[in-house]
């Protein structure tokens, strides 16, 4: 087998996960913290931080830290395929743009 199909193949893997792909459709519309990310799945911190150290091994998700806080973004270079599945997920801007005016903004 191929290298590319290997490839391609791991990371199909990584966001075939449903708790993934809803992380990435939070991503899609803007880099968020990762206590964002916590109180819109509903998960812990832990659970959060494993499934997005999961997406950044795959080259997905890239982080840069602001004082003690993280905050994670899709990449902007991506491979064709995951622009296409990213850009098929459900919009999930109305639902971050509504969380976003109501959180504490100690992270930003």
């Amino acid at each position: 087998m191929s290298e590319d199909i290997l490839n391609l193949s791991s990371k199909l893997k990584v966001i075939g996960d449903p708790t993934r792909l809803t992380i990435i459709s939070f991503l899609n519309s803007q880099e968020l913290c990762v206590c964002d990310l916590v109180s819109l799945m509903g998960l812990s911190q832990p659970a959060i931080s494993q499934h997005l150290k999961k997406l950044k091994q795959a080259d997905i998700i890239t982080e840069r830290k602001v004082g003690t806080w993280v905050h994670v973004r899709i990449k902007s270079e991506l491979e064709p395929y995951l622009t296409e599945i990213i850009q098929a997920l459900p919009s999930q801007n109305e639902v971050v743009e509504t969380y976003l005016k109501t959180k504490c903004t100690s992270c930003s």
